[in-house]
C-alpha cells in the first residue's frame, strides 16, 4: 500500500502542488515565522526523499537513474536537502540561512516533468531558438549600437535612461518591448529648450521604436511562434499528403476498371 502510493505519480504531483503552496505561504511576512508552516515545508521534503528511496528499492539503482526524469528527480531532492539543517542546527538569520532556504524553491521545478506534451514542447523550442538565434543577434547588435549613439547625445540630458552604456542598453531595450516608450522622449522634450532639438529628438526615438520594437521584435516573434507550431503544421501537410496519394491510387484504380 505504502509502496503503491509512492509510486504513484499522480499522488507525487498532488504533493508537489501542495508543497508549492506551502512554500508561496512562507514568502507571507506574517506566515514565515509560522512553525508549523517550516515543519509542513520539511514534511513534504521528507516525503520526497522517502519517495526516492522507493523507488531506488523498486527499480533498482540502474532502473531508477536509466530514466532521466528520475535522475532530474533525484538531484531536486538532493539540493534540497540542506533545507532540514533548519531542524538540527540553531542557524541565525543570515545569509547562510537565506541561501538554505532558497533551496526549496528548487523543488517547485520537479512539477515540470507533470507538463502534457513537454517533450514536443521542448523540441519545438530548442528549434525556435535555433531558428531565431540570427535575428535576436542582429537585434542585440543594433540594441548596442543604438545604446552608444543615443549615450552620446543625451547621457548629459538624460543620465537616469542613458548615463552609461549599460543603462542605455536596457532602456533602448525597453524601447524595443513598446513598454512606455513615449515617456523618455517626453521627458527628454521637457529639458531641452531648442524646438529643433525637440522634433529631431522625438522623431529619433519614434524610429528606434518602429526599427527595434514594431519590425525587429515582431519578427524574432514571429520566427519563434512558428517554429514553435512546425510539429502541428507537419503533422497536417503529412495527412494532406497520405490523402492525396489515397486519391491519386483511387483515379488509377477508376481508370482501369473504366
Amino acid at each position: 500500500m505504502l509502496k503503491r502510493f509512492f509510486l504513484s505519480e499522480r499522488n507525487m504531483m498532488v504533493a508537489i502542488a501542495l508543497n508549492a503552496i506551502v512554500i508561496c505561504a512562507l514568502y507571507f511576512p506574517a506566515l514565515e515565522h509560522e512553525s508549523w508552516l517550516v515543519l509542513l515545508d520539511h514534511f513534504f521534503l521528507s516525503l520526497f526523499v522517502i519517495e526516492a528511496i522507493v523507488k531506488l528499492s523498486s527499480l533498482k539503482p540502474a532502473g531508477y537513474f536509466g530514466n532521466r526524469w528520475n535522475q532530474f528527480d533525484f538531484l531536486i531532492v538532493v539540493l534540497s536537502l540542506p533545507t532540514l539543517l533548519e531542524n538540527f542546527f540553531p542557524l541565525p538569520n543570515t545569509s547562510l540561512l537565506l541561501v538554505l532556504r532558497m533551496f526549496r524553491l528548487v523543488r517547485l521545478i520537479r512539477f515540470i516533468r507533470f507538463i502534457p506534451h513537454l517533450g514536443m514542447i521542448m523540441q519545438g523550442l530548442v528549434r525556435a531558438i535555433k531558428s531565431s538565434v540570427f535575428v535576436l543577434l542582429a537585434l542585440f547588435f543594433l540594441n548596442f549600437v543604438l545604446a552608444l549613439f543615443t549615450c552620446h547625445f543625451y547621457r548629459h540630458i538624460a543620465p537616469e535612461f542613458f548615463g552609461n552604456p549599460l543603462i542605455s542598453a536596457y532602456s533602448i531595450f525597453q524601447m524595443f518591448t513598446v513598454e512606455g516608450w513615449n515617456e523618455i522622449p517626453a521627458l527628454i522634450a521637457e529639458r531641452l529648450h531648442n524646438p529643433m532639438a525637440v522634433g529631431l529628438t522625438r522623431f529619433y526615438f519614434v524610429v528606434v521604436v518602429l526599427v527595434g520594437g514594431i519590425f525587429g521584435m515582431s519578427l524574432a516573434n514571429a520566427i519563434f511562434v512558428d517554429e514553435m507550431t512546425m510539429d502541428n503544421t507537419r503533422a497536417l501537410e503529412d495527412k494532406i499528403d497520405t490523402l492525396q496519394a489515397e486519391l491519386r491510387e483511387l483515379r488509377q484504380f477508376l481508370r482501369e476498371r473504366g
